[in-house]
């Protein structure tokens, strides 16, 4: 790993802007402020939009996807976006709703080559609405999903084959660990592996893998050119480089693939999220083209828990579930967010839809001054948003 050791004064001078211009008076100064929380903050690079009325009204770049090189933060820079790529996945597996090929609320096991049964609860089913919600009682046993970050590049185990060995007996990660010790349903507990395994039966029952799938449903009606799910795209020459911050310097993380890319693969640039989230707001739709029906696009964004029907744990005033997409800021706005190496993004949207926000930034979010200056310019662009509601 090669240490890039940059003072934050030199991100401060020459940090680049691009994007469209705006002279409405809500957006007068924000230029300036981002700039001045980035340099405070140390992140080199972001790239956001706002999304009013399913009309985008801002979207910009900053800074550098290269400090070595000076490369600048483009629109058109391609950049990670960690669990953003879940709702990627909850289209795909919407669309296979919609033909015809899977049920939400069927055992999962009717579907899969191999069977996944919780130990401690045998003859309970889990169904992909337990996938999607974060309920299913899988767990990310982390001695075995960190190893399913491969650097430099694209693993060459198969999703399946990580699946099979995780959940059926005998396999050679298999454990009673990879379960917790609550009935699908009735526990809340985030699984990156529950949404990669919902991917999984999407190629199970579509004889396609998912990025296969989600070209044809998802990238091509969406012309998507600069959004991919591996490394060995086409697009790696337009890919920002990754950060994290130590002290004072900027240390550059290398490039890493996913096993378990349907959980947080996905490379795009701020242009093309926020096509694709627009289509998500607008019902399904993009132009005259029609991504997902409508109804499915509503599940989608239907809070799943009510107080007389929740996970024991789940405080559902604070935290709340779609299918596939998330709700953050005390369940006032839903989509989904995404922490990894050298990535911090969001994507979320109010319940009513009107102002959304997408943003990402490409270092790590573990560093508190990074975290919290990324908080303050979110937080800005949500205020501009509300601003011009009419």
């Amino acid at each position: 790993m090669k240490k890039l050791i940059v003072l934050l004064l030199l991100i401060s001078i020459g940090f680049g802007v691009e994007g469209q211009n705006f002279p409405n008076d809500t957006l007068k100064n924000l230029d300036q402020f981002i700039f001045d929380v980035m340099n405070e903050s140390g992140m080199p690079g972001l790239a956001a939009a706002i999304i009013v009325d399913n009309r985008v009204v801002f979207q910009k770049a900053y800074g550098y996807a290269d400090i070595r090189s000076k490369q600048l933060f483009r629109t058109e820079t391609v950049h990670g976006v960690a669990s953003i790529t879940k709702a990627f996945t909850g289209v795909c597996v919407m669309k296979a709703v919609e033909m015809g090929l899977l049920s939400l609320d069927e055992d999962i096991n009717k579907y899969l080559p191999f069977k996944v049964i919780n130990p401690y609860f045998p003859g309970e089913v889990i169904t992909i609405r337990h996938l999607a919600t974060h309920t299913s009682s899988i767990a990310d046993r982390e001695s075995v999903y960190a190893g399913t970050y491969y650097k430099g590049g694209d693993p060459s185990v198969k999703l399946g084959d990580f699946l099979k060995d995780y959940f059926m007996l005998g396999g050679k990660t298999y454990s009673s660990d990879n379960f917790y010790k609550h009935k699908p349903g009735e526990y809340h507990e985030y699984s990156n592996i529950a949404v990669s395994l919902a991917g999984y039966i999407v190629e199970v029952v579509s004889g396609q893998r998912l990025d296969k799938f989600a070209f044809k449903h998802i990238h091509k009606p969406l012309d998507l050119k600069n959004t991919s799910w591996f490394l060995n795209s086409n697009h790696k020459i337009n890919l920002a480089k990754l950060y994290k911050k130590e002290q004072e310097s900027l240390v550059e993380i290398p490039y890493y693939g996913s096993i378990t890319y349907p959980d947080g693969a996905i490379r795009t640039n701020i242009k093309e999220l926020t096509v694709f989230f627009n289509m998500l707001l607008n019902g399904g739709k993009h132009g005259s083209k029609r991504i997902l029906k409508h109804e499915s696009v509503s599940e989608m964004f239907r809070l799943q828990f009510t107080e007389m029907k929740k996970p024991e744990n789940l405080d559902i005033s604070k935290r709340n579930e779609g299918v596939f997409l998330k709700t953050k800021f005390n369940a006032t706005r839903i989509g989904y967010g995404g922490n990894d190496p050298g990535i911090i993004a969001d994507m979320l949207t109010t319940l009513d839809k009107r102002v959304s926000v997408i943003m990402f930034t490409n270092i790590s979010g573990e560093n508190p001054e990074v975290l919290r200056g990324y908080g303050m310019i979110y937080t800005r662009l949500f205020k501009v948003g509300a601003s011009m509601l009419k």
